[in-house]
């Protein structure tokens, strides 16, 4: 199966049509509509399952097919970031923090946040590992509704 982004005059990635390759017996998108293949399985220059990797990145609607680079290249998300000539991906200017915890770029601040949830309950604890909030009794697995009761420190069956 082969993968071809359509593009319009400006290079901009409109649609991206899934066919047979051409010695399937399908049409050469390149050839006859000016289309352009692209690997479904490449990221950053990187294919998945180890073969070759095509035109840096799998197109996706509102990428850029950049002719010199031969590269499929996302919209840039805030204006400070830089392409990276690797990848063709952008990187923020302060690399990201290499955490567990969800973080969010802030472009007036230039800066990586913390965008984890906040803890829902005082006795619950935030597990370092997979930076989820965790309570201190684990939630019953009978196939009942429980909610928290942060009183009794406990789990209550809905509607009680």
């Amino acid at each position: 199966m082969a993968h071809y982004a359509i593009l319009d005059s400006n290079n901009i990635v409109i649609q991206v049509h899934v066919g047979k390759n051409e010695d399937e017996g399908d049409t050469d998108w390149e050839e006859y509509y000016g289309a352009k293949r692209t690997s479904y399985n490449t990221y950053g220059g990187v294919h998945s399952t180890g073969g070759t990797p095509f035109r840096k990145n799998y197109a996706g609607i509102g990428y850029t097919f950049d002719s010199g680079r031969d590269a499929f290249i996302p919209p840039k998300p805030y204006p400070s970031w830089v392409l990276n000539e690797d990848t063709c991906l952008w990187d923020a200017p302060v690399p990201h923090p290499d955490s567990k915890r969800i973080h969010r770029w802030n472009e007036d601040a230039g800066q990586w946040e913390d965008a984890s949830p906040s803890q829902p309950y005082p006795s619950w604890t935030q597990n370092e590992e997979t930076g989820f909030w965790e309570p201190p009794v684990a939630y019953p697995l009978d196939g009942n509704r429980y909610e928290w009761d942060e009183d009794t420190l406990s789990w209550v069956e809905e509607g009680e």
